[in-house]
This record gives structure tokens, sequence and C-alpha cells, in this order.
């Protein structure tokens, strides 16, 4: 069980390792991270460059009321973010799903960052 454990996180990491190789973020048109979890989901604009992040969302900070669903909530991150990109002048992005597959949460998150006005 141990081995099995240590080769699916090898397997994330190389997944992860070949889509960061192609993409590189700039103050202009910065790299959206994704990092999704079990229970929370969270992304952060970063300025590779510089090596600064430039405008971060998590769900956590989202004032969540009512019982709502992973894939709301998610949305609603993207929407977050996608504002305080707004809010610094940065329309473009380049969106990072990381080892994640590009449906679900990670789907719904982009396309809150959509929905705010933000292009990739």
């Amino acid at each position: 069980m141990e081995n099995l454990n240590k080769i699916k996180r090898e397997k994330s990491l190389r997944r992860k390792r070949r889509t960061r190789a192609k993409m590189m973020g700039t103050t202009k048109k910065p790299r959206v991270s994704v990092f999704r979890s079990l229970v929370h989901i969270s992304a952060q604009a970063i300025d590779d460059v510089a090596g600064k992040t430039l405008a971060a969302a998590t769900d956590k900070a989202l004032k969540i009321t009512k019982k709502t669903s992973k894939l709301e909530i998610a949305a609603q991150v993207g929407e977050a973010l996608g504002l305080k990109l707004k809010e610094k002048k940065i329309i473009n992005i380049i969106f990072d799903k990381g080892a994640y597959k590009y449906h679900g949460r990670v789907k719904a998150l982009a396309d809150g960052i959509r929905k705010a006005g933000i292009k990739f």
C-alpha cells in the first residue's frame, strides 16, 4: 500500500511538471495555478519572472452561509479571483490546471474566472 501511494504521488508530480514546463507567467499575463484538495479549492495568480503572487482566492475566505455544492463554491472562488485580477487591471491570464483533469471543480473555477471577464 505504501508503495502504491508513492507511485501515485510520483505520477502526479510528473503530470504537474509536464504542464508547468509549457507555461510561464508574467506581470501582464500571470499564470493562475489551481490547488484542489478533497474539501477545499484555491487559486493564485503568479508572476513567474518576479516570483510573486499577484492575487489569490480560496473557499476558506468566502462567507458561505447556506449549504452549497463544491462545484458552486469553486465557481465563486473563480469569480472572486477574477474580480481581484480586474482590480489590478489584469485581463489576460494563463490557466495552469496542474496535475488535475480539466473537469468538475477545476472547470467550474475556470468558468467563474471567465464570468468575471478574464480571458485565457
